[in-house]
Parts: C-alpha cells; structure tokens; sequence
C-alpha cells in the first residue's frame, strides 16, 4: 500500500475518531458533572461534620463511619431497602413480561391497553401518593371497604410494622409496570417472527415457545430491565417519605437508606453523617450490579 493510500485512510480513522468522540461528549459531560463530581463531593463531605447550626464543616476523619456501623437505624435501613428491592424487582419484572408478551399478540385495543399501563409513569409521584395514601385509609379508605365487604377485619396499611413495607412495595410494583412493559416490549417486537413460524409448524406449544423463544432472545432487554429496576429500587424515596413519617410506628420498619440520608442531611443538618449514609448505598449498588453483570454470561443470549 503507497504513502496516499495510508494517509488517506489514517485521516479517515482520524476523522471518525474525532466525530465519535463529539456525539458522546455532551453524554460525558453530563455524567462528569452530574454524577462522578457529585460523588467525589460526597465522598469528601462524609469525613467532615456540621458546625453549628449547620454552618461551617469540621473534620472529623472516619468518625461518621464508625458511627454509621453502630447505628442501629442505618441497618434497619439497610434491611428495608434490600427487602423492598426483593419485594418490587421480580414481580414488577414478571407482570410486566406476562403484559408485554399479551399486548405483543394480536389483542383489541393494544393501543389503549398500553396507555393505560404507562400512565403511572407519567403521573406525579406526590399525587399518585396521595391517593394511595387515601385508598390505604383504616377507616374510609378503599382497601378496607373492599375487605369489610368481604367480611374479613381492617387492617392498618401504614401504620403496622409487619405490612407498611409491603404497602409501599405494591405502590412501587404497580408505578413501574408500565415502563418496564414498554421496554419489554420493543425487545419481543425485534425477535424475528420467523422463529415463531418454525416452531408452529414443528407444533411447539405456546408455553414451550415462550420459554425456548421468547425468554431467551428478549434475555438483553430483560436483563437491562432488571439492572435498572433494581438500582431504581434501591434509591426509594418519595413514597416512603409521602406515607411514613418519623412518628409513624412502622418507621424504623420501612425507613429506607435514601430517606436516611435525607432526614440526617435535611432535617439534623448534619450533611457529613448523610454523605456516608448514601454512600453506603452506592456502594450496595455497585455490588449488586457487579454480580449481576458477572452473571449475565449464564443466562443473557445475544444473537
């Protein structure tokens, strides 16, 4: 190969580069200051202690680490958000796969169906809230006027410790239904349908050709799903925030990591002890995904 040849296709590799790295730069951007700078500052700010009145910071090593590991309260909180992600991440997965896989046939009203199935999404968490805050209501609330109508007692939906957190779980399963389902989806719409065609003439059952087909060409988009349910989950927040306050007796059994942070952040003003607070939770996060991305090699097939 001459000497033009070789500059001609260097300068094309060049150019390519250059525009590669343009389109992603504002993606780059965007991640190095709204989160990798953020978590360096938390990072930093978790070694130091509110003055006074929340003014001023003042160093204080790994005292809030050390203190952190003998909170009782960190760990209730720990247990809750892990059980919560427990609780939301395979059912809401599994109704919305059951849902996509419905609306993916041929089905009146598909249209509407999934409209209906992502209005959640775009429904404003307070409000949302509020209503099942209303529904959830001991004494006029929907849920108990459903149970006395069948003759069974009421029961104290945000107020008992041994069902608050399952109260909140099903809030998180039914608001995530609908963009897990939309995900899901446009995976199933990308399998070829002549898959489907093959295994009707070898006459595959529709249950076979969910679980030979289906399941495991749709195994990347439902892997990203479960990836990003999961650190959805983990970061819970506002519903717990808008049903449980911190006289509620079923606190310490529904107080979630991030509602931690805000309360020592926020409220004590103390942003140092908050800082190490969530960074426990990044940290739980990370894990997670590690495993789940070392684990994907025995079950995600790319075609």
């Amino acid at each position: 190969m001459n000497q033009p040849v070789k500059r001609r296709i260097g300068a094309a590799t060049r150019n390519e580069w250059y525009w590669g790295w343009l389109l992603i730069a504002p993606t780059m951007l965007g991640l190095l200051v709204l989160n990798f700078i953020p978590i360096i500052q938390t990072a930093y700010l978790s070694f130091f202690k509110s003055g006074d009145f929340g003014k001023g910071n003042i160093y204080i090593g790994w005292d809030n680490y050390n203190k952190l590991i003998h909170d009782p309260q960190v760990w209730h909180a720990v247990g809750n958000t892990l059980l919560y992600t427990l609780l939301v991440v395979p059912a809401s997965v599994a109704i919305a796969m059951l849902v996509a896989v419905l609306l993916n046939g041929k089905l009146v009203g598909r249209s509407l169906y999934r409209t209906i199935y992502f209005i959640p999404m775009v429904a404003a968490p307070a409000a949302v809230t509020m209503v099942w805050r209303w529904m959830y209501n001991q004494h006029y609330g929907l849920m108990n006027y459903g149970l006395s109508r069948v003759g069974l007692p009421a029961v104290n939906w945000t107020t008992d410790p041994r069902v608050a957190l399952i109260s909140i779980a099903i809030i998180g399963i039914w608001s995530v239904i609908g963009y897990n389902m939309v995900l899901l989806l446009a995976g199933l719409q990308e399998i070829p349908k002549d898959f489907y065609e093959a295994s009707d003439i070898d006459g595959a059952s529709r249950v076979r050709q969910f679980f030979m087909i289906t399941l495991p060409l749709v195994s990347p988009t439902l892997f990203f799903v479960v990836v990003t349910s999961v650190i959805q989950a983990m970061q819970v927040f506002d519903v717990i925030y808008m049903m449980i306050d911190v006289t509620n007796p079923a606190y310490d059994h529904t107080v979630s990591l991030v509602y931690l942070f805000y309360n020592n952040s926020f409220k004590y003003s103390n942003k140092g002890y908050g800082s190490a607070v969530v960074l426990v939770l990044l940290t739980l996060i990370m894990i997670i995904t590690f495993f789940q991305m070392r684990a994907q090699k025995k079950w995600v097939n790319y075609m």
